[in-house]
């Protein structure tokens, strides 16, 4: 499942303000949670609507429950989910990426232009999902439709949020953490049948 497009940089860590001294007792404070994010979602392919039921309401949870697991603190995120066909995922796949073929979900980060002004939310970017494609690998892994939607959208806002799976290493620890964002969801573990398919170029 490819990432379309790189950050222009990585995430940093929030700078850390001083801390005034406090007694022994103080507790700590917790550490914030990131803002309510906003979510647009357009239906490109009119067949979705018999994938799953209340597909809105799916991927709207989808996409909370990674950003609640891999976002940091900070203004209200926004990105937009397009629900597409593999006619669309092939022509984006082959414009950035020189994959003439269709895959099953592509994520592009928002890189900021220089000079840009700055925003009140953060947009991370856009991600694109296959319906048929999407359909196929279920039907081959003998998952429900919904479920590899879930999936897909996790590991696409992952992509957003500037994990990957070049390296093994990089795989490892963004297939942890999407194998917890589904288990949250009541999902089970998507790599468990077959997870070359789910890597799919």
């Amino acid at each position: 499942m490819p990432r379309a497009a790189k950050p222009a940089a990585r995430r940093t860590r929030a700078g850390s303000a001083k801390s005034k001294s406090a007694s022994a007792s103080a507790k700590p404070r917790p550490a914030p949670r990131p803002a309510a994010a906003r979510i647009a979602i357009e239906t490109l392919d009119p067949a979705w609507r018999k994938v799953a039921p209340g597909i809105d309401a799916l991927a709207r949870r989808a996409v909370h429950a990674a950003l609640a697991a891999a976002l940091p603190p900070g203004p209200r995120a926004e990105l937009a989910l397009a629900l597409g066909d593999d006619a669309l995922l092939q022509r984006l796949n082959r414009d950035y990426r020189g994959r003439d073929k269709p895959t099953n979900v592509l994520s592009f980060p928002y890189v900021a232009s220089p000079g840009t002004p700055a925003q009140g939310g953060r947009f991370l970017g856009d991600v694109a999902i296959a319906r048929e494609t999407l359909l196929a690998e279920a039907v081959a892994e003998g998952k429900p439709a919904a479920h590899h939607l879930s999936h897909l959208i996790v590991h696409g806002v992952l992509h957003l949020l500037g994990y990957d799976h070049e390296l093994a290493a990089e795989a490892r620890r963004m297939e942890a953490l999407e194998r917890k964002v589904l288990a949250g969801l009541g999902i089970p573990d998507p790599y468990r049948v077959r997870p070359a398919a789910a890597r799919r170029r």
